[in-house]
């Protein structure tokens, strides 16, 4: 990357997603004039929430990493104004897995509990369950010195220096989980509960994860630094959008970007799909990456390393995440014996009512108890999901992927396509299914349900245009997200041989939305350097800190005195052409001390 002859000023970023926010308040923080432009009408990406009914289904964040102190990725949120002013819950329990003979396996947050919690279910195993639990108290200790702020491309020799230092201490811990993939450590438990469940820690199996990942993700956990946020994921990117318009910041909705303006060799500014252009010095994509790569830039800059990765890799079975199939459930009532998170796994023939099921689980949680605010008092929010291929949604699918129509004189990009008889058939029932065997579990919500909404891998291109309808994008420990990082450690996010282009997101990093949010942080790292400028970050201390509580195991969730909704009336869309845009608020309009009151009574506070 070489210096610009004049320092630039100017920016457009492609994608209101975290990444692309995170990366627009980055840019205003150094100086940047930035312009964000989002095909949907709405801010977050897959970081998102829509109204159905009285309900809000929220989509995305069941647990977010750096919500709490203690490390650098707290640090981030608070520089976003993500966290400020809000509640955050924890809970006791990362997750509940059940196995299909109805035994259970409960993951603590604390590794106390978790390991007294394991050696009840076998003491034949506790040098094993001894050894994990102590491995997770290391990975407490090593979460402080994990670096998130800075590149490590970046970094200077000293820097680098006591980075590794600073690792020393839990270098045994780390070397061991990261080699040691969870599946063969799981196999070497004598009681088949435990070999089975281990897998699912994280809600989904995961079968080229090693260790590792599950301790970092644990850890944060018992730190209390994996919670939810009060307002749920499009609260969460609500705010996000609204520090970066304090900032100065503008974003133009329903923009559909059709290619990036490129002039000997520079990026010079965009084409929107209705032939409309805007100039910038600098153009930053936190788009898809397939979709920025090989049709934006219609695939002219690609060294090897990237050409591989763009036409190879990325359709090599397990180098990206899967979409979801979702199912959400309104409920007319509380299912106070329930866990507010659990994955069940599957019997093969329950499994096979399933297309493109990857693992034979689904995973179910009662979002009111992440959320209580988005659902009215005494009802339930449940959102059960499965990792899911496309390609059976594809093979049923009689239209296109996404379309643009005009409305009342807008041109929109994410409306109802028409995609036949037989995919609105068949998510009918699967979710007709889903409910059965949910049922089964918590007898009575069948007759509870009052609304319900469905999406496939096919709904998530529709809204991101995300690749097959990721979620995640590229995995990590396995060839792609492995290439990916390295690429980018070494040369930047950015193109060979196009100047004034970068990219954000996580297509340039492996993981969820922390990491969506830390690539908008590094990405102005590499363009401050490149302009010879010093990076500048704030905390917004223009709302006050968020508060935290824990939500407790063993109480459960009583019931509301507020009303409760008639099951007479099932709504339910024929395909996605029915599920409704996100409204722009997702908090409830009473007072947060009447809502921690009423909402969450099984909540205790305590300061973290």
């Amino acid at each position: 990357m070489s210096s610009p002859k004049k320092m630039r000023e100017t920016m457009i970023i492609v994608g209101a997603g975290i990444g692309g926010l995170s990366a627009g308040c980055y840019a205003q923080m150094n100086g940047y004039k930035s312009r964000i432009f989002e095909l949907h009408e709405i801010p977050g990406g897959c970081c998102t929430g829509w109204k159905r009914g009285d309900f809000t289904f929220d989509w995305c964040v069941s647990w977010l990493l750096g919500s709490g102190p203690g490390n650098e990725l707290h640090q981030i949120w608070l520089e976003l104004g993500a966290l400020q002013g809000k509640e955050i819950r924890h809970f006791e329990i990362f997750n509940t897995v059940q196995a299909t003979d109805g035994r259970i396996v409960r993951f603590y947050s604390d590794p106390d509990r978790l390991e007294a919690h394991l050696l009840e279910i076998s003491i034949a195993d506790a040098k094993l369950i001894r050894e994990f639990c102590n491995g997770l108290r290391k990975f407490q200790k090593c979460l402080t010195a994990y670096p998130f702020l800075k590149p490590v491309g970046l970094m200077g020799t000293f820097e680098k220096l006591r980075m590794y230092l600073s690792f020393i201490p839990f270098y045994r811990v780390i070397s061991q989980s990261i080699t040691t993939l969870m599946t063969d450590y799981s196999a070497r438990f004598k009681e088949p509960l435990l070999r089975e469940a281990f897998n699912f820690i994280l809600y989904e199996k995961m079968p080229k994860f090693p260790v590792l990942p599950f301790y970092f993700q644990l850890a944060c956990h018992a730190n209390a630094s994996a919670g939810v946020p009060e307002g749920g994921s499009l609260g969460l990117a609500r705010s996000v959008e609204e520090r970066y318009k304090r900032l100065g910041g503008e974003v133009t909705y329903n923009a559909k970007v059709a290619e990036i303006l490129v002039e000997n060799d520079r990026a010079i500014g965009i084409r929107l799909s209705d032939g409309r252009e805007f100039f910038a010095d600098v153009v930053v994509s936190a788009a898809d990456g397939y979709q920025t790569i090989m049709k934006f830039l219609k695939g002219k800059y690609l060294n090897d390393t990237y050409k591989r990765l763009y036409t190879d890799t990325i359709k090599q079975p397990g180098m990206i995440f899967p979409g979801y199939f979702t199912l959400f459930l309104g409920l007319n009532r509380a299912f106070p014996e329930s866990e507010h998170c659990m994955t069940h796994l599957l019997t093969e023939a329950d499994s096979r009512q399933l297309p493109g099921i990857f693992h034979p689980s689904i995973n179910v949680q009662f979002r009111n108890k992440h959320y209580p605010e988005l659902c009215p008092g005494g009802t339930s929010v449940v959102f059960a999901t499965y990792f899911c291929d496309i390609s059976p949604w594809r093979a049923l699918n009689e239209g296109e992927e996404q379309a643009s129509r005009f409305r009342r004189g807008e041109e929109l990009h994410t409306l109802a396509v028409k995609r036949g008889s037989r995919y609105a058939l068949e998510k009918k029932r699967v979710a007709r299914f889903m409910i059965d065997y949910l049922n089964r579990k918590y007898p009575g919500l069948a007759d509870a349900v009052v609304i319900r909404d469905t999406s496939t891998p096919l709904t998530q291109v529709r809204y991101t245009a995300n690749y097959d309808g990721t979620v995640l994008q590229w995995q990590p420990f396995v060839e792609g997200g492995e290439t990916l990082e390295k690429e980018v450690n070494k040369h930047g996010p950015v193109l060979p041989g196009l100047q004034n282009f970068y990219m954000a997101g996580v297509w340039v990093t492996t993981g969820g939305l922390i990491r969506a949010a830390a690539a908008g942080r590094h990405v102005m790292h590499f363009v401050c350097k490149d302009d010879g400028k010093d990076f500048a970050a704030q905390v917004d201390d223009s709302v006050p800190l968020p508060t935290h509580v824990v939500v407790t195991a063993a109480v459960p969730r009583a019931s509301s005195p507020q009303r409760t909704l008639p099951a007479n009336k099932q709504q339910e869309p024929e395909s996605d052409a029915e599920r409704p845009t996100a409204t722009s608020s997702t908090r409830a309009p009473d007072t947060k001390a009447s809502r921690v009151k009423t909402s969450n009574p099984a909540s205790s506070r305590v300061d973290l």
